[in-house]
């Protein structure tokens, strides 16, 4: 990147990223025949087209010399990028987009457990609350979707629920090892995401049957809603605090939710809308905490 961001920057471009994240559910609504496995494969694989032509403009020719092939938290760190892109856009077949969105948003909580259990980190007691609080919500949702359409959205909630569980493990146990490691720049970790995840998904959607406007509408999800924006969130990340960015990523749940309540039509359950409450207003409100301690 050219220059260094001032904060204002940092926040605009943040939120930005947020805001193209969260069009992935109203895009998938648009879909005439590709869906399931095929609409995860082609995605994936515009975005692995995507970052193939914009990391070298970013990172110029040296890109492959200094990537860390040896490294093992490189690959493993490609793996949990692997398991996000799939499992996301699976779950976004299976149920809505206010379930797929609302049972990502525990990422935040997901982590810090596994900080607490993995790297021996302690929790504030707001932590804990908060967890306890967004566990409450979750179980809400999980509880109301048993017996709607023979468990299908629970289902694909469930499936959903891989994508903070492998966040939770990327920016954990990904930042543990790489302590004893040499640091390295791990965006292009996100392109061996995009490639397991063309590879993993291949077999079960090719031939295909996506038509010429189903592959238009996936190939602008690859740059616009998954390469661009992970490349912007990084750069912002780079002046914002952690605090701060694990904030304005909760925007993309209530971007989400309102795209495809707009555009798709897909008004979300009283139960969801309910549950999604508890779950936010515990993420945010930790969050705050967190940074007032920090800043004391």
């Amino acid at each position: 990147m050219p220059f260094k961001l001032s904060h204002t920057q940092a926040l605009g471009l943040m939120v930005l990223a947020t805001l193209l994240w969260s069009m992935a559910g109203l895009v998938s609504r648009q879909m005439t025949h590709a869906q399931g496995f095929e609409l995860t494969f082609w995605r994936s694989f515009f975005t692995l087209v995507s970052l193939t032509l914009l990391l070298p403009l970013l990172k110029g020719r040296q890109l492959l010399r200094e990537l860390p092939w040896r490294q093992k938290t490189f690959w493993l760190s490609g793996v949990c990028w692997s398991v996000m892109f799939t499992a996301f856009m699976l779950a976004l077949t299976m149920t809505t987009v206010a379930n797929v969105l609302i049972t990502m948003a525990v990422g935040p909580m997901l982590t810090a457990l596994l900080s607490r259990f993995v790297m021996k980190k302690q929790l504030a007691a707001h932590t804990w609350w908060a967890m306890l609080v967004a566990g409450l919500g979750m179980a809400f949702m999980f509880i109301s979707q048993v017996k709607i359409e023979d468990g299908q959205h629970l289902k694909g909630m469930m499936v959903a629920l891989c994508v903070p569980l492998a966040g939770a493990v990327q920016w954990n146990v990904v930042q543990h090892l790489q302590a004893s490691e040499q640091p390295a720049d791990f965006m292009p970790a996100v392109w061996v995401g995009a490639l397991l995840s063309s590879l993993y998904t291949a077999p079960l959607a090719l031939p295909g049957s996506a038509s010429s406007a189903d592959l238009a509408w996936l190939a602008g999800l690859g740059l616009f809603q998954l390469a661009l924006p992970c490349l912007l969130a990084v750069w912002a990340a780079r002046v914002l605090k952690s605090h701060e960015v694990a904030l304005l990523a909760l925007l993309e749940v209530l971007f989400g939710i309102a795209w495809a309540w707009w555009g798709a039509a897909e008004q979300p359950a009283l139960s969801v809308l309910l549950g999604g409450v508890l779950v936010l207003a515990a993420l945010a409100l930790n969050e705050a905490a967190s940074w007032r301690v920090t800043n004391e």
